[in-house]
């Protein structure tokens, strides 16, 4: 059976949708999450003959979105989001139809780059998405020593400003520094001015005895050079003071996130931080003496990319060290992208080109979206992922793609 996939037409019922679904609580600023950063011309749905009347059958968005490569260009992707099956059609391939119809649409926009945050990590590398980006969650006590003899001039000379997120102006200043910051820290995705807007919109039914989401600047010369977001809630212990800050993606040269990581460690009546975003190598890290520093780790995946079109995404992003390799590409579902391509780097630039020789290694493009941000993907051959032809060929590759440092995880969309 053909499924057919379409712009949507009839917000509410989009919303409506989304609302059975995802199954939370209905809102009445939920038009206004949907307007904020989701365009209308961005929505698509499918309607089975025999689903119901008053919903759609599957639904699906994009986000226009940027994202931060390695060598410091950044792109226009695709940010996929609001994807969700009626309960009553599950295993009918409309999920299958509406990726397929996504994948398509967004080639022939000229985006190259499809990205996303998994809800269930099983399901996205079926249609080519790439676990490109990890995060990790870490908590700190009150009065953490942070070391950075390097450094200590420089977090000195800044200073920190506390806002509420909702004031004026908070959403034009937390994306103008985000793409001021962009270029350096590969995996960064900057919203439109709208999602950054949707970050600051708090209705009272979501706060419910919270504290407003509060905004963290680090400032030099009146210059905002970084941020966090931060909320905190209250605990008592034994009549002491035993709250918890939880505090967003940290966003910020090094000396501005030291600076305000002191700031978070030791603010008044907290006894915990939780940092919710820490990327692989942040340099946090380091200046805890290692994970041991921490009172507590946990790591989870962030940021999915899928290369929608292979020929075009590779040449976009620099490579650490030189390669020329043959690789056979499984795609089944962008099937422009299959076949044999010839991957190389010279001096950092990249150029992909269709190839007749035989393949020096066989890979679903999964694996290519996983290592394009410079995440390490040489443990995919041990793990049985990838197929090697010619001896040391995917290490080559795999070299090439691999960064310094390990690509930023990004805000959830």
């Amino acid at each position: 059976m053909s499924i057919d996939v379409r712009p949507s037409s009839d917000p509410e019922k989009y919303l409506a949708t989304d609302q059975l679904v995802w199954f939370g609580e209905v809102a009445d600023a939920d038009a206004e999450h949907l307007r904020l950063g989701l365009p209308e011309d961005q929505r698509f749905v499918v309607d089975l003959p025999d689903g119901p009347a008053d919903l759609h059958t599957g639904i699906y968005g994009v986000r226009p979105m940027d994202l931060s490569l390695p060598g410091g260009s950044v792109v226009p992707i695709a940010g996929l989001t609001w994807v969700g099956v009626h309960p009553d059609a599950r295993r009918r391939g409309v999920l299958t139809a509406m990726m397929t119809d996504h994948l398509a649409r967004t080639r022939e926009a000229g985006t190259a780059i499809s990205a996303l945050h998994a809800s269930e990590a099983e399901i996205y590398g079926r249609y080519g998405y790439g676990m490109a980006a990890l995060q990790l969650q870490v908590s700190l006590g009150r009065g953490t020593t942070l070391t950075a003899p390097h450094l200590d001039d420089e977090a000195a000379g800044l200073t920190t400003e506390l806002r509420t997120m909702a004031d004026l102006g908070m959403a034009e200043r937390m994306r103008a520094c985000q793409l001021a910051l962009a270029p350096e820290w590969p995996g960064l995705v900057v919203g439109s001015p709208d999602f950054f807007s949707l970050m600051t919109l708090e209705p009272p039914e979501a706060l419910r005895d919270k504290e407003r989401l509060r905004v963290l600047f680090a400032r030099r010369d009146g210059v905002d050079v970084g941020y966090v977001g931060l909320r905190r809630e209250h605990r008592w212990d034994r009549a002491r003071p035993s709250g918890t800050v939880t505090v967003g993606a940290f966003t910020g040269t090094p000396a501005a996130r030291l600076a305000l990581a002191r700031r978070v460690v030791d603010l008044d009546l907290m006894g915990t931080t939780k940092l919710e975003s820490i990327g692989v190598d942040d340099p946090l890290l380091g200046w805890l003496g290692g994970p041991r520093g921490t009172g507590s780790l946990e790591t989870w995946d962030s940021t999915w990319v899928r290369l929608v079109d292979l020929g075009a995404a590779w040449s976009l992003r620099l490579y650490e060290s030189d390669c020329d390799v043959v690789v056979e590409v499984e795609d089944r579902h962008a099937p422009w992208n299959a076949g044999r391509w010839r991957l190389s780097a010279s001096a950092g630039e990249g150029s992909a080109s269709r190839a007749d020789s035989p393949a020096d290694v066989t890979l679903d493009v999964a694996v290519l979206g996983a290592g394009f941000l410079g995440h390490p993907i040489g443990g995919l051959l041990r793990a049985g992922l990838v197929r090697e032809h010619r001896p040391r060929a995917y290490a080559e590759l795999a070299r090439a793609m691999r960064t310094l440092v390990a690509p930023e995880p990004s805000i959830g969309f």
